[in-house]
């Protein structure tokens, strides 16, 4: 089957949000990729524009997404991307969804400590309100300048 994989590298934007279905654990969160360059005119590295991702994982790495990831975590995640058009009140509305098969703390940028779940599986997970993701396709978002950046910690 052909299918388009990627690996995004960027940082965790929304919370978590964990959730125990019929078929097993699933968790999503947004994903906040902002490309860098160099600009020669002022010697100086400059970000671009910012694409946001929304994030799936499903069983284990589920559990293990909820257990270990918050708000403003550099993040690699690679997976299957699947980019969805659908028309809505009237508006067209595009998503960019990363299906994930493995997701990680980007190590270049922090330390992180691995922990295996146990064999009953890690009840660690803390269920969080569902946060709402929904912008209408007319608003803008802010530029680099005018965002904050996130403090992040070391697990």
């Amino acid at each position: 089957m052909n299918e388009t994989m990627v690996c995004a590298v960027g940082n965790v934007a929304t919370q978590p949000v964990y959730r125990e279905l019929a078929n097993g654990a699933s968790a999503r969160f947004r994903l906040a990729v902002t490309a860098r360059y160099w600009d020669r005119e002022k010697s100086t590295w400059t970000d671009g524009h910012t694409n946001f991702f929304t994030v799936w994982a499903n069983r284990a790495l589920a559990t293990n997404v909820g257990a270990s990831l918050s708000v403003g975590d550099p993040v690699i995640v690679q997976g299957r991307l699947k980019v969805r058009t659908e028309v809505r009140e009237g508006q067209s509305w595009t998503s960019a969804d990363i299906d994930a098969v493995a997701i990680g703390h980007d190590l270049s940028r922090g330390t992180s400590a691995f922990r295996r779940p146990n064999k009953e599986g890690d009840t660690t997970v803390s269920h969080r309100p569902e946060p709402n993701w929904e912008t209408e396709p007319e608003s803008r978002s802010l530029d680099a300048s005018q965002q904050r950046p996130e403090p992040a910690g070391v697990t």
